[in-house]
């Protein structure tokens, strides 16, 4: 079951480019019952991103943050995350043509982590639907990531839909990484026939099999349930999405 939710802020994003706007967004997310967020980069300094969270409320429990700081100035990135109070240091993804170029990438993170062990912090990874697509060796960076990434120092941000997206078994991957899911991203798939699409939509207006996935996480310890919803710009009304999901997920919550 889900104990407290969260919002990855790439949802509402737009909302997001003053403090007087963040912190309006923080109070909207709070009254539909959201307890904390995961960032996608800072528009705003990072000490006043983090002091507006905590006067609203908001856990910010994790990152999506700029991977080239974390590798060449380790310092600045820890004392980014300081100030946001988070011990979660994530990216948003990675692109590797090649299983050199993921083995070099590999290398750089397990590097980043073990920098970050040493603050008490650990390095995250989010996946998309590319981290899926095998090599012409018959790798799957998904797979090197699993085998290679250091699992004391190092978990994943589990993405549903891109999960599936990429023609992964959600529960299947849930419960390989079981123990290494710090953070869940809760993201719905709408799957149309005429005309033949599929598309980002809020929680419990897709197709997900939300019920087996909560299962699984819940017995894969998963630490944090995050909504995220790429596409929501794109509809007359972000917050609206938002609330729907959180709606939909209170059957889940204690």
């Amino acid at each position: 079951m889900i104990e407290r939710l969260g919002l990855q802020l790439y949802t509402v994003s737009a909302y997001m480019t003053t403090p007087e706007d963040v912190r309006e967004t923080f109070k909207k997310l709070r009254d539909m019952g959201y307890d904390n967020v995961q960032t996608a980069g800072c528009m705003i300094p990072y000490d006043v991103f983090g002091q507006i969270a905590k006067e609203e409320g908001l856990e910010i429990c994790g990152t999506h943050d700029d991977f080239d700081v974390m590798v060449n100035d380790p310092a600045e990135a820890i004392k980014r995350h300081q100030l946001l109070n988070t011990k979660l240091m994530g990216i948003g993804g990675f692109s590797a043509h090649t299983p050199e170029e993921a083995e070099e990438f590999i290398g750089k993170a397990n590097k980043v982590a073990a920098y970050a062990k040493e603050y008490g912090f650990k390095f995250t990874y989010h996946n998309h639907s590319d981290e899926f697509v095998k090599y012409d060796n018959g790798k799957r960076l998904m797979d090197m990531l699993v085998d290679e990434l250091d699992p004391e120092n190092t978990s994943f941000v589990l993405d549903t839909y891109w999960v599936q997206h990429g023609g992964g078994d959600i529960k299947w991957w849930i419960n390989k990484l079981s123990g290494r899911i710090d953070i869940l991203h809760l993201k719905d798939m709408l799957k149309r026939r005429y005309p033949e699409s599929q598309e980002i939509t809020y929680i419990g207006n897709g197709n997900l099999d939300w019920d087996g996935i909560i299962e699984a996480a819940d017995k894969a310890k998963v630490k944090y349930y995050v909504v995220e919803q790429d596409n929501a710009g794109q509809y007359d009304d972000a917050f609206e999405c938002v609330k729907k999901s959180a709606q939909f997920l209170r059957q889940y919550m204690k």
